[in-house]
């Protein structure tokens, strides 16, 4: 009896906008000039945002802090397709996409500088605390994306994290749930090629990330994650699959993380100075700068003045941050149970 072949399958790659900036107008998204603007001062507000964080941190003003150079246009690109119902899961590297979505700059500054009050998101968001152990926020959006089904809310759940996470067994766990549930839940891999010292060959012998969702019965696709527009494309399509209640999909956004994995780490034991550079000359931001200034969008001069606007912005937000009164004692309690046990409640009057 001759083998049968069950199935067969495949992974698309997008990209719209090459190295050069020259994009694929069959593939470019429909876009304002004012909203690819937009776009690309998000982009740079993130920039600025994680130097000044970087800078912060040396001199001991907030504390250990993981830098997102090179992942702008995976962030904002992704998050420019949501609204404020959709919910949103992120790991602990999302900044660009909580400045997308409206999070304050001092709130932000304000976790990262230890105190836990920032994790409380801004009402008109439905943002869930930042999740530093790696990949628990996964089955954490899963359950989420079931209550959204359960209750026929036309949201989307959309939860980040790198490629280091898809060897958790919580990555595993939730996109087995949403497969078989057919959940509204958008999975957003930023693949920027390393779980702090593990290269991703040291993660996976698969030739993709996002060939890891034909396991579990839905769509993987792979974009180039420093080209914002096919970001945005395939998120904008996911989100959209996912309100209809089509069910999940799994976008691997292929970047790289151009900085330390975080302030506390030394890239340059693990990595090349060749391959550093290779991608410092595919920045996500000079890759859109090229395609807006062949617009006639964009100019040195343009940029020094979107850079001012970003920089008063962030300056801003520090002196926001730094005037913040400490903590009470009691304030302990808040935002953690919806009702307190009378030991707790007695605990609280205490202090």
């Amino acid at each position: 009896m001759p083998e049968l072949i069950l199935a067969d399958f495949h992974v698309k790659r997008l990209q719209v906008l090459n190295e050069k900036g020259e994009a694929d107008p069959e593939l470019l998204p429909e876009l304002s000039d004012a909203q690819m603007w937009r776009m690309y001062e998000l982009m740079l507000l993130a920039r600025i945002f994680d130097e000044r964080a970087v800078a912060l941190q040396r001199e001991g003003r907030i504390g250990t802090y993981p830098p997102i150079r090179g992942q702008e246009a995976a962030q904002v690109g992704s998050a420019f397709a949501l609204t404020g119902k959709d919910w949103l899961f992120p790991s602990f590297r999302e900044m660009g996409a909580h400045l997308t979505l409206g999070y304050p700059v001092a709130q932000l500054l304000q976790y990262w500088g230890g105190d836990e009050r920032a994790q409380k998101a801004p009402p008109q968001l439905n943002i869930f605390p930042f999740c530093v152990a790696v990949g628990s926020q996964i089955p954490q959006a899963a359950g989420a994306a079931l209550a959204a089904r359960y209750r026929r809310d036309p949201v989307a759940v959309v939860t980040y994290f790198g490629d280091g996470a898809t060897s958790k067994g919580d990555f595993h766990e939730g996109m087995n749930l949403a497969g078989v549930f057919n959940l509204p839940l958008v999975f957003i891999c930023q693949n920027n090629q390393w779980a702090i010292s593990i290269p991703l060959k040291g993660q996976t012998a698969s030739a993709s990330l996002a060939q890891k969702a034909i396991a579990y019965g839905f769509e993987g696709v792979q974009v180039d994650g420093n080209d914002v527009f096919a970001v945005y494309r395939a998120t904008r399509q996911a989100v959209e699959k996912a309100r209809s209640g089509a069910g999940p999909t799994f976008i691997e956004c292929l970047t790289y993380r151009m900085a330390d994995h975080t302030t506390a780490d030394d890239a340059g034991r693990y990595r090349s100075a060749e391959e550093v550079a290779y991608w410092e000359e595919r920045d996500p931001i000079l890759r859109l700068e090229r395609f807006m200034e062949g617009r006639g969008l964009w100019n040195p001069q343009k940029r020094d003045e979107a850079a001012a606007r970003g920089a008063a912005i962030v300056d801003a937000g520090v002196a926001e941050m730094e005037a913040l009164s400490r903590p009470a004692a009691a304030e302990l309690f808040e935002d953690v149970l919806a009702t307190l046990t009378p030991r707790q409640a007695g605990q609280r009057k205490v202090r």
